[in-house]
């Protein structure tokens, strides 16, 4: 016991006395979070920019225009002529050109029969949002008819606010980034920091003591289930003291994820270590896993937005897990018994990456 206690501390010590390390595992992540969290952050919603082109000048076309500004999701660009407003719209500055012709103000007083027409231009190769746009001027368009009209529906609706989760991209990023630290920290750590030791003959001459192979696993363990408890718990300080990003659910839920993706994530670790020879070739071997895991497991954006053909191997990585179990805990306050799929695949992962790894393991 003594001996797994000393190991311990030692593991410590090396890790709060490198600087640089310090600075890549703690100071990046918040520095990244900072970062993305300060331009996407406050991104929850559409905004929609249409271009007004107003050549009637009447008093009706500027109440349009009006009724146009009052929808949050909708911001109205005043265009000069037409030909400007088609330019912006090819470039992708606008979504919507809405053109109120001549004529506007004399037909709503006038008694005709046949509806005055409003052009109204979109962009063909953004499809989705340009139908957003048209749906929400098309309900202006109908709200100034039906009131010139005087039109008496015979069934209404009766709108009922419900109140729900007022989530933004930081919420999002904050687990996502928590997860990538502890994938960092651990594969990437454990998998140069032991390739290394092994070179230097540190490894070699622990084998010839009386120190077990399993003091030394659980020696590791610690320490890192340690930092990265206290990387976790800074970054979420951070995040709640700038970003004012709150834990919904259950911290023994939280804490239990951590737990277990270090513990995953170390074991891979463990076989990189193994499989590598010298610690040059064992970051480019954690690079080449982790990096891909970076953008495939939900850490920047959801993973429901990736390409059908990646669905399956995106499912089965053990940051997509992590980062979604701690994302739901966060946000959703999830428990963890509603987490047993992730806690199972991780699970997973950790048993069959310790197995493996106790067969590449060499202590030269």
């Amino acid at each position: 016991m003594r001996a797994y206690w000393q190991l311990t501390l030692t593991q410590l010590r090396i890790f709060l006395r490198n600087r640089q390390v310090l600075f890549w595992t703690l100071a990046f992540p918040i520095f990244l979070m900072v970062m993305l969290g300060s331009f996407l952050g406050n991104g929850n919603g559409i905004s929609l920019s249409i271009g007004v082109v107003d050549q009637d000048r009447s008093l009706q076309s500027k109440e349009f225009m009006t009724i146009l500004m009052k929808n949050e999701a909708i911001d109205v660009e005043k265009e000069n002529s037409k030909n400007d407003a088609l330019s912006k719209l090819k470039k992708g500055d606008v979504q919507l050109v809405v053109v109120i012709p001549k004529g506007y103000d004399t037909s709503l007083s006038s008694a005709k029969v046949e509806p005055f027409s409003i052009p109204v231009y979109y962009n063909e190769t953004n499809f989705a949002v340009s139908q957003v746009g048209l749906q929400l001027v098309n309900n202006a368009v109908d709200g100034i008819s039906k009131e010139k009209a005087d039109y008496q529906p015979v069934v209404v609706t009766d709108t009922i606010g419900i109140e729900t989760l007022n989530l933004k991209y930081i919420d999002f990023l904050v687990p996502g980034i928590v997860a990538m630290m502890i994938m960092s920290n651990n594969m990437n750590g454990v998998a140069g920091q032991i390739a290394a030791w092994r070179e230097r003959g540190i490894l070699r001459r622990m084998q010839g003591t009386t120190l077990k192979a399993s003091t030394f696993i659980a020696a590791q363990i610690t320490a890192r289930l340690i930092l990265n408890g206290l990387q976790a718990l800074i970054v979420l300080v951070v995040a709640q003291l700038i970003f004012g990003v709150e834990v919904r659910g259950s911290w023994f839920t939280l804490i239990s994820f951590v737990i277990l993706g270090t513990l995953a994530f170390m074991a891979i670790g463990f076989i990189i270590a193994g499989i590598a020879k010298t610690p040059e070739s064992a970051a480019p071997i954690a690079g080449f896993l982790s990096f891909p895991m970076l953008f495939l497991g939900g850490v920047f954006f959801p993973i429901k937005n990736m390409p059908e053909f990646l669905q399956p191997i995106v499912h089965i990585l053990p940051i997509a897990h992590l980062s979604h179990a701690l994302r739901e805990t966060m946000n959703v306050g999830a428990s963890f018994m509603s987490l047993g799929t992730e806690a199972l695949i991780l699970g997973c992962w950790l048993v069959g990456a310790f197995i493996v790894a106790s067969y590449t393991f060499k202590w030269e």
